[in-house]
């Protein structure tokens, strides 16, 4: 991976609802331009860790909080009252207004985790503005995902589900359980669901090699929101049912050459979902990681090396850059 590099700008985005987006710049302000979208829903940008996936000499990187999370305001947890205007549509106009400000015209989306949902329906809903796509910890936000994660992987776990699920009501999916906990009216219940949450979370991503015992988030506050949005957005199938779905429209995505990470031992996201995706999308390349689960410094550098190759592409104007050290799974 490149070496770390600071901040050159950062801002507030007003968007409608009295939202207001942070975003931040660094690298190159002439360079290609990139767009980083965190997982979660409601991950955040972290502390900046992600600006190292690019050439900060080849490309001006954009990152953002998307809205209810990170240094975006208000947070979801304190604006419940509007939760419900927290969907995919919105913030991929969200992505839109912050490309329209910045005078973008194009640029690659690398997303990892929930931020490849994002990244797919993005590209789906604007072609062209997207250069190329470059996901790690690939999921499409469908409800054969949603469920595997939330009640399937149970299999794997079946004493942690059995209390996470505990006192789901008989014919109930987990995830809308959850869902409603996060937005009951007492404080106490909210904050009891968000902890089962965190706990369930950190038990079904311990079989990766990278994996440390402890909570996801130890901010009580940090794990609410957290919690409030990902069952949020879950619950509703990320907002993506029907024609909506990525993996059946897949194949619009024809003329956006993409690279797929994925790691085999992601027991949370097992490698079947990059692998149908992949299938689907003329032009991607999937690249398995044997040794790693969901995400991880392997990962990482691999999905670093296949956003240089698309540099190098684009800079050349004009023929074919594999990443180096890359071993592509053709369909």
């Amino acid at each position: 991976m490149h070496a770390p590099i600071e901040v050159s700008d950062s801002g507030l985005l007003r968007r409608p609802g009295d939202v207001e987006l942070y975003w931040e710049t660094s690298g190159n302000p002439e360079g290609q331009p990139a767009l980083y979208l965190h997982g979660g829903p409601g991950g955040g940008l972290g502390r900046g860790g992600y600006r190292r996936m690019f050439d900060p000499e080849l490309y001006r990187v954009v990152g953002l909080d998307q809205r209810g999370c990170g240094r975006s305001t208000p947070w979801a947890i304190d604006d419940l009252d509007h939760l419900d205007d927290n969907t995919t549509a919105a913030l991929i106009a969200d992505l839109e207004a912050l490309r329209e400000h910045l005078g973008i015209e194009r640029w690659l989306v690398h997303g990892v985790s929930w931020g490849s949902t994002l990244g797919l329906a993005y590209a789906l809903a604007h072609s062209d503005r997207v250069t190329a796509l470059v996901l790690v910890a690939v999921t499409t936000g469908g409800r054969e995902e949603i469920d595997w994660i939330t009640e399937g992987v149970g299999r794997v776990f079946p004493e942690a589900w059995a209390a996470f699920a505990a006192e789901t009501p008989e014919g109930t999916r987990v995830i809308e359980h959850y869902a409603r906990l996060v937005r009951d009216p007492d404080p106490e219940v909210r904050s009891a669901a968000a902890d089962a949450w965190d706990t369930w979370e950190s038990t079904h991503v311990s079989l990766d090699p990278a994996w440390a015992p402890g909570s996801m988030y130890e901010d009580a506050r940090e794990r609410a929101n957290f919690a409030t949005l990902v069952t949020h957005y879950w619950a509703n199938d990320c907002f993506l049912r029907g024609q909506d779905a990525i993996l059946a429209r897949a194949h619009e995505l024809a003329d956006i050459p993409g690279g797929l990470v994925h790691g085999r031992r992601d027991v949370s996201g097992p490698a079947i979902t990059p692998w149908r995706l992949h299938r689907t999308w003329p032009g991607s390349e999937l690249h398995v990681v044997e040794a790693e689960g969901h995400g991880g410094p392997e990962q990482m550098e691999l999905a670093c090396r296949v956003i240089d190759a698309f540099a190098a592409r684009r800079s050349a104007g004009s023929g074919r850059s594999e990443p180096r050290g890359a071993t592509s799974l053709q369909s």
